[in-house]
């Protein structure tokens, strides 16, 4: 046998050993990839039958925290529509004729002061409470009161202050005080059906 022959005859069973080997190799990952697609069909038929039983119990809870969503969102409109039920009697005090507003300041001075010399401080806005009508009080009732140069963020009324002890007559004061009081009266008033 020539040499030719001999590196032709290698080469043959080179070749047809590589054949071999690749077409088991095929086989192998042929196997492989059909066993890896039942496994995959197993596990997906298991998660499905798993959602189909778990289904009611999820459409339950989603369910449940719609509703509790919308009983908060309802929750938070009636405590707007509380809100705006304050902030209007507040713009509703604010808007009192001078007479009426007037006369109202007077007699929760009446029911406030106790030394007769306190200071009166009022809102930066304050429209009627001013020097001349506070003589007039004290005029009528044996006070000395004065008002004070500071002003106060509120709405209305008036803050009495003698020391360091000071008596909130304040629109924002007593709307809250009544809010306090009379809430669940106003929540009856506007929800009656609960």
């Amino acid at each position: 046998m020539s040499l030719a022959q001999i590196t032709e005859k290698i080469r043959n069973d080179a070749q047809k050993e590589a054949d071999e080997i690749l077409s088991k190799a095929k086989a192998q990952a042929d196997f492989i990839t059909q066993k890896a697609g039942q496994e995959c069909d197993e596990i997906k038929a298991g998660f499905d039958a798993r959602f189909e039983a778990e289904r009611p119990e999820i459409m339950k809870r989603r369910e449940i925290v719609a509703n509790l969503d919308v009983e908060k969102m309802m929750l938070r409109a009636k405590r707007d529509l509380i809100e705006d039920v304050y902030r209007g009697g507040l713009a509703k005090m604010a808007e009192l004729p001078k007479d009426e507003y007037l006369n109202f300041c007077a007699s929760l001075l009446d029911e406030a002061v106790s030394s007769r010399d306190e200071k009166v401080t009022v809102g930066a806005g304050e429209k009627y409470i001013d020097r001349e009508w506070l003589a007039a009080y004290n005029g009528e009732h044996g006070s000395n009161l004065e008002l004070s140069e500071e002003r106060a963020d509120i709405a209305g009324g008036f803050i009495l202050v003698r020391g360091r002890t000071s008596i909130d007559c304040s629109w924002d004061m007593l709307i809250k005080v009544l809010q306090e009081k009379q809430e669940s009266d106003v929540v009856k008033r506007l929800f009656p059906s609960e």
